[in-house]
């Protein structure tokens, strides 16, 4: 993936250059809302870094292209005070306050799809348990809801053995 920098400062292409060999990303540069928009028509970017300056003088091009990046990080940073460090800094933060954010929801759905899994055993455990201990289950059934109780005792178990930790490198 690459990053999209919207500007139209002389010189752009050449700080996109520094930005990008720091980074080790492709910088694609574009020098107004109409070229931004056809960038962002052809591909993805993992950052739209918008020049505050063209933000400020044109707010509703800032925002469209905002809304059509929707998967991208938006940023806005003032050229014209910041040097190719700052920007590289700035990306560099977002890119890792992503990466974050997306391990943390990744977390937070395993934890939830866990909590329903181990819900629904329970349910499964209790169920044939109950169903066992009546006296008119016919022998054949009893052995398959022996075989049921049996499963999702193991998977309880499973889902109740601590799961070893990943480290984010």
């Amino acid at each position: 993936m690459s990053i999209l920098m919207v500007t139209g400062i002389e010189g752009a292409e050449n700080c996109a250059a520094m930005v990008g060999a720091q980074l080790g990303l492709d910088i694609e540069v574009a020098h107004g809302r109409k070229d931004a928009l056809a960038a962002l028509r052809r591909k993805e970017f993992q950052a739209v870094v918008i020049d505050e300056s063209l933000a400020e003088c044109d707010p509703a091009a800032a925002d469209t292209i905002c809304e059509r990046a929707a998967l991208a990080i938006p940023l806005q940073i003032n050229f014209a005070l910041s040097g190719a460090a700052r920007l590289v800094r700035e990306i560099r933060a977002a890119l890792h306050r992503r990466q974050r954010e997306q391990a943390q929801a990744r977390r937070a759905a395993a934890s939830a799809i866990e909590a329903e899994l181990k819900t629904t055993v329970a349910g499964l455990l209790l169920q044939s348990q109950l169903a066992l201990s009546g006296s008119e289950v016919p022998p054949q059934v009893a052995e398959r809801l022996r075989v049921v109780a049996d499963l999702a005792g193991n998977l309880r178990r499973q889902l109740s053995a601590p799961q070893p930790t990943r480290t984010n490198a």
